[in-house]
């Protein structure tokens, strides 16, 4: 509270002196991108079509804005707070944002209004994530409806949570069970490796990325949880070069710069 009081006065303070100067900052601040300028001018003509203003969020997303984004999507789920593609639009910037705490309640709403497969599996993996028992609901729900045709989903959900609450040998067992379904499934085999590496069997880790890069050669993130697990069974040169090769498929995966970085390596 003091620091909210502190702000108000020193915005108040600044708002009564230096008129002229504030003016002209004043302008400068309100002043906005041409693009932005021409999809709110495209609103104000038509300011019941809420495709123009997807339009403007969909800008602030693309700019990296997530915050007015969330904003302008608010502002539209006041007036209708049942409109199911605004909640899944925001429910989506949430988890690109990283506000997972926020974006539960989000994708809750989107269940509720359109529960459709894909909207349980997403809603599913986020309590999976959060150690939330809920998961293990919404899997079994999945396994049970025949026209959701997500057992691979459900039993990589279950995986999933009993790996984040420490549950090794249950969570490779649900992990076997996605991919005895479907062996392709390389978040499955990703999913066993990170469980497998946290209870530092690290050579039963590299036996699942090794099957995962097999079946996809142009998979950073196998080569990266590899180099890692190399690094644990101090195979350093050998880590490089699973570190490179993740960097050579996405030059921005910044988890194998730094890892590279550790090891004295520069790109």
């Amino acid at each position: 509270m003091r620091n909210v009081i502190f702000i108000f006065i020193v915005a108040l303070f600044f708002a009564c002196n230096n008129t002229e100067t504030n003016t002209t900052s004043s302008k400068a601040n309100t002043a906005i991108p041409a693009d932005e300028k021409k999809l709110r001018d495209e609103i104000a003509m038509h300011p019941d079509s809420l495709a123009l203003t997807e339009n403007l969020i969909l800008y602030f997303r693309e700019n990296g804005n997530y915050t007015q984004a969330i904003a302008e999507t608010n502002t539209v789920l006041l007036k209708d707070s049942l409109n199911n593609n605004f909640w899944d639009l925001k429910a989506r910037l949430l988890s690109e944002n990283g506000d997972t705490l926020l974006a539960i309640p989000a994708w809750e709403k989107v269940v509720f209004l359109k529960p459709l497969p894909e909207n349980v599996i997403t809603l599913g993996t986020i309590y999976a994530l959060t150690k939330n028992e809920a998961a293990i609901t919404m899997a079994d729900g999945l396994l049970q409806s025949s026209k959701a045709n997500a057992q691979t989903q459900a039993y990589l959900i279950k995986g999933i949570y009993y790996s984040t609450l420490g549950n090794t040998l249950k969570a490779i067992e649900m992990l076997n069970m996605s991919l005895k379904i479907d062996y392709t499934n390389l978040l499955a085999y990703r999913e066993k490796a990170i469980c497998l590496y946290n209870a530092q069997q690290y050579v039963e880790a590299l036996k699942a990325l090794e099957l995962s890069v097999a079946l996809n050669k142009n998979n950073e993130e196998a080569y990266y949880w590899m180099g890692r697990c190399y690094e644990k069974l101090s195979k350093k040169d050998i880590a490089i070069q699973n570190y490179q090769l993740a960097l050579a498929i996405d030059k921005n995966y910044i988890e194998a710069k730094d890892a590279l970085g550790k090891l004295g390596i520069t790109n």
